[in-house]
């Protein structure tokens, strides 16, 4: 059986992972406001976000198949870190992240006009200690400025990892098994 869904996400990166499960999709974008609110915990946050995007497409008039909504945070010490607001951010951010392990929490949530459903997947990322100039030389590359905690393991920031404790893809911003294992939830309700 052959499931269609629509994907809620302009991501290149979740278009492409999506793709790896077979499934039959069309993707388009929205709008979502992702300010943290007052005390907002991360996984309540990332997990809220996904469900904000996946029920925006509905509410967009995707209704006829489950719209699928993903988000993804970097967390240290409790702390969400979002994309890089500048190159003064985005190097406070790599400083924390570097020598240290923080977690990487991704959301997925399907949803139709009755239903919505979801769940986050944590993964553990540990860096190396970074120099200066590697942190620069990154940003320079021009990667980081659209990456939650302003690095994507899949690409130049990689170099960075030295140990992995968890989903990799959830950390790419899809997390395969765990989105095929929603969706098939979502359909047996």
């Amino acid at each position: 059986m052959t499931t269609a869904v629509y994907l809620a996400s302009a991501s290149p990166r979740r278009k492409e992972l999506l793709s790896q499960l077979g499934i039959e999709f069309e993707q388009f974008s929205v709008d979502a406001d992702e300010t943290p609110l007052v005390n907002e915990q991360p996984h309540a946050l990332v997990e809220r976000l996904a469900r904000l995007k996946a029920q925006s497409g509905v509410a967009l008039g995707y209704t006829d198949r489950p719209v699928l909504g993903s988000d993804t945070i970097v967390v240290i010490d409790n702390e969400s870190l979002g994309k890089p607001r500048d190159k003064n951010d985005f190097t406070t951010t790599l400083k924390r992240l570097s020598g240290n392990t923080h977690q990487v929490l991704t959301a997925v949530a399907f949803a139709t006009q009755t239903d919505v459903l979801s769940c986050v997947v944590s993964t553990d990322v540990t860096f190396k200690t970074l120099t200066d100039e590697e942190i620069a030389a990154y940003w320079e590359s021009g990667e980081p400025q659209d990456k939650a905690g302003g690095y994507g393991i899949q690409g130049l920031g990689g170099r960075f990892v030295t140990h992995i404790a968890g989903s990799y893809f959830a950390v790419v911003g899809l997390p395969l098994y765990e989105t095929e294992q929603l969706l098939q939830a979502f359909l047996r309700r």
